[in-house]
């Protein structure tokens, strides 16, 4: 069997990979440890890396790997902004999983929007105490309001979906319109316009920041903003200013854009040592959860049979149809 270095697992990982490994002739060592330059070496002995969206796949980790006699990258996402692509042309292969369940990370969007008008993780807490107030749980209606989608590829889609099901005004942008039924305007107008803003784009030089002290001042009072793409999209101290101004109504994010040290580890005996994320969770109208859209069954599956697929064509000589960088 061909053998790959899985970095940064976890046991729900671990379950859906286990369960195809055989099928697709693959053996595994699995890490806990993130793959960096320092770990990198822990894959000697074979022939591929499989990796997470907050391992460092910088010049210096692609360089490690290439000593160690790594011929591919497996990524097992669909965003590779953490890999340096430049330094692996021709170097060594990359690969993603492009698509693994759209309705995951929409639908998970959606919990965040309901969660944030409606209050339910508080009323939860509140309940469990025998406190049966309504006080502070006045919420809208969604029905009516204007959702903006900065981004409409499949998932963007899939929310603009989701939006016209509950009876929202749906209006959308992207330097690529793609779906003729969608009222496409600029980014200024969307801003202006939307009383919920959901980010579905990648994170590319043009998105970085999209969301920033200029353009938050361009939207409504009260906007309700959610991310559940790439952390970066925006500037977290806009955020916090927007929030404590009352500009931003409220925030829903399942990325933060140093999320790399925090996400996916329980941290919850020590003390937070990112003061910009501390204030964010202290916030009565954000509501953060930890890079957890994808986290479906179906999505997992899919993870597991798309990666395993790629490594396996890469390792059979065939086509790769994932392919993000070649090697020579």
């Amino acid at each position: 069997m061909d053998k790959i270095a899985f970095f940064d697992t976890k046991p729900y990982d671990k379950i859906y990979f286990d369960a195809l490994k055989e099928q697709y002739g693959i053996e595994i060592e699995y890490f806990e440890s993130k793959l960096s330059p320092r770990t990198a070496v822990m894959a000697k002995g074979t022939r591929a890396v499989c990796a997470f969206v907050n391992d460092d796949i910088g010049k210096e980790t692609i360089s490690a790997l290439k000593e160690n006699g790594i011929d591919m990258i497996a990524m097992r996402c669909a965003g590779y902004n953490n890999v340096d692509l430049s330094a692996a042309d021709g170097v060594i292969s990359v690969a993603r999983v492009p698509e693994y369940s759209t309705h995951a990370i929409a639908e998970h969007a959606l919990a965040l929007l309901l969660t944030l008008v409606r209050k339910t993780h508080k009323a939860y807490i509140r309940t469990r105490d025998s406190n049966f107030s309504l006080n502070g749980f006045v919420g809208f209606d969604l029905h009516g309001k204007t959702l903006g989608v900065i981004g409409t590829g499949k998932i963007g889609a899939t929310f603009i979906e989701i939006g016209r099901g509950l009876g929202m005004n749906v209006i959308a942008y992207d330097p690529f319109p793609s779906l003729g039924y969608l009222e496409y305007v600029p980014l200024e107008e969307l801003f202006a316009r939307s009383d919920v803003i959901s980010l579905h784009c990648p994170l590319t030089s043009s998105t970085y920041h999209i969301i920033n002290d200029y353009s938050i001042n361009q939207m409504k009072d009260k906007v309700i903003i959610l991310n559940t793409s790439r952390g970066a999209l925006i500037d977290t101290e806009a955020l916090i200013n927007g929030i404590k101004s009352g500009k931003i109504g409220g925030a829903g994010l399942d990325v933060y854009e140093e999320e790399s040290e925090f996400f996916y580890e329980d941290l919850s005996e020590s003390i937070l040592k990112d003061d910009v994320l501390s204030r964010l969770i202290m916030m009565p109208n954000v509501l953060i959860t930890s890079h957890q859209a994808f986290l479906t069954r179906e999505a997992l599956e899919c993870i597991a049979h798309t990666t395993l697929g790629n490594l396996r064509s890469f390792f059979d000589g065939e086509p790769l149809v994932n392919e993000i960088k070649k090697r020579k």
